[in-house]
């Protein structure tokens, strides 16, 4: 009987002379017909015309409008020089391995232009009076979403498929480590107020946790984006499992602790939002402490729930160093 293989092999790329870990394509302009080539000129356009539409109004105001903003301009940038490379044929002398950096850029793309379609509509376009300015903004919104969906179906069409030799972050713990970070950093920026959880050891314990687990997690990624796997003391993969493990456990506990120390009263919490003074009025541009306690508490579960997922497809892969 034929046997059907269902895990995903890993290349670990060794250092070698030429510093190079994957091998010379020639570039093309027919790389922008292929499927691949034609989606990210969609990304490139809808970044951009997304980011232009608003700057040509001036419409946008505050943390959230400038990360909106830094969002459709990052992601058409990189796009921009990930399309020069191929049409170049540039990939051997890009300073990180190519075999990992397009899927890893895609995903947290993905994630970016997704956060910026759901921010900007709610902290600032509904907040403007009918006119050219919130046309343009709607308008943004709309093709923000639709770079969030181009980047998706290209991590979607660029991942790792069962019995593939392929990077690492192709494959879903790969994926799953940008997903991450990704939650990781958006956490820090509710907890960027220290009087959230400088009043109580518990929750600066919680912020450890984010910290160690996010500086960890990015540790992984550029050591594969740098094919630098080989410089740690113990194997790859036992350092990503360990990592996973570690990651749960501490994760597991935050997931405890945060509303435990936010939402009882026994340990002083805030269990209802009418009680927040901050939550009491619309603030265009602002979040208030007892959502940002909140949020930070759903992201907490869906990180743990991102490492639980990432423990166990780890355990799935077969690494082979070439």
């Amino acid at each position: 009987m034929p046997v059907t293989v269902t895990r995903t092999t890993v290349t670990t790329t060794m250092s070698s002379s030429s510093g190079l870990g994957s091998p010379t394509i020639v570039g093309s302009p027919r790389a922008l017909t292929q499927p691949l080539g034609l989606l990210r000129l969609l990304q490139l356009v809808s970044t951009c015309v997304a980011f232009s539409l608003v700057a040509s109004v001036g419409a946008w105001t505050g943390s959230m409008g400038n990360w909106s903003m830094f969002t459709w301009c990052f992601c058409f940038s990189v796009t921009l020089i990930i399309l020069i490379v191929e049409l170049g044929g540039l990939q051997a002398r890009f300073p990180l391995s190519w075999r990992n950096f397009p899927i890893t850029y895609a995903c947290y793309a993905a994630l970016f232009c997704l956060s910026a379609s759901i921010i900007y509509p709610t902290t600032y376009v509904q907040f403007l009076s009918h006119g050219r300015s919130r046309d343009h903004a709607i308008a943004a919104t709309a093709f923000s979403c639709i770079a969030c969906v181009a980047y998706a179906t290209e991590v979607a069409w660029t991942r790792a498929r069962p019995g593939e030799i392929t990077g690492y972050m192709a494959t879903v713990p790969g994926l799953l480590k940008v997903l991450e970070t990704f939650v990781a950093c958006v956490i820090f920026a509710f907890i960027s107020s220290p009087h959230l959880y400088q009043h109580q050891p518990a929750l600066e314990w919680c912020v450890a946790v984010y910290s160690i687990c996010f500086i960890l997690a990015a540790v992984a990624i550029l050591l594969n984006l740098g094919d630098c796997t080989n410089v740690l003391p113990i194997s790859f993969p036992s350092f990503l499992s360990g990592l996973a493990l570690l990651s749960v456990l501490l994760y597991a506990t935050a997931l405890v602790l945060w509303p435990l120390y936010q939402f009882d009263e026994k340990y002083g919490g805030q269990p209802r939002r009418s009680r927040d003074v901050n939550c009491g009025d619309r603030h265009t541009f602002y979040v208030c402490t007892w959502d940002r306690r909140l949020a930070v508490a759903i992201l907490t579960a869906i990180n743990l729930l991102a490492y639980v997922a990432d423990l166990v497809y780890s355990a799935r892969l077969v690494f082979v160093r070439v």
